[in-house]
């Protein structure tokens, strides 16, 4: 078929734009250390680690009240190569989080989002995960 040639041009054209590096990761439980008086979560796993595109979904945030304090959702969507596949057996799933490690925008840096839902396609140029900072 003459689209198989097409995709893969589309998607080494997507990758180059993969300028962000990140970490897909399954939240653990929360475990409390005396000795050190933190919480971590021993049992998380990182699903993938690599490139991406970071990109904002919407261009007005979401504000909404949580716990009784103003909590703004921004949207944005993650875009991972297509041939990525997480490390572990697990589908990626509503709740995961994707840490951005590194950004050529500062902002971006530091930053972890939370997975709200995943797009998968035989004919997309990357694999795309809808995702909202829950600062």
């Amino acid at each position: 078929m003459a689209i198989f040639p097409l995709l893969a041009a589309g998607r080494a054209a997507h990758e180059a734009l993969m300028l962000d590096t990140v970490r897909l990761v399954r939240p653990g439980q929360d475990v409390y250390d005396p000795a050190t008086g933190a919480t971590g979560q021993p049992d998380a796993r990182v699903l993938y680690s690599g490139p991406a595109r970071v990109k904002p979904i919407v261009a007005q945030d979401q504000g909404i009240e949580a716990g009784q304090r103003q909590v703004v959702l921004r949207r944005y969507q993650v875009a991972l190569p297509w041939s990525a596949m997480p490390l572990a057996v697990d589908r990626v799933v509503a709740g995961d989080q994707v840490l951005v490690d590194v950004s050529p925008d500062p902002r971006l840096v530091g930053m972890t989002l939370w997975v709200t839902s995943v797009s998968e396609s035989a004919t997309a140029t990357a694999w795309r995960l809808e995702t909202e900072d829950r600062s």
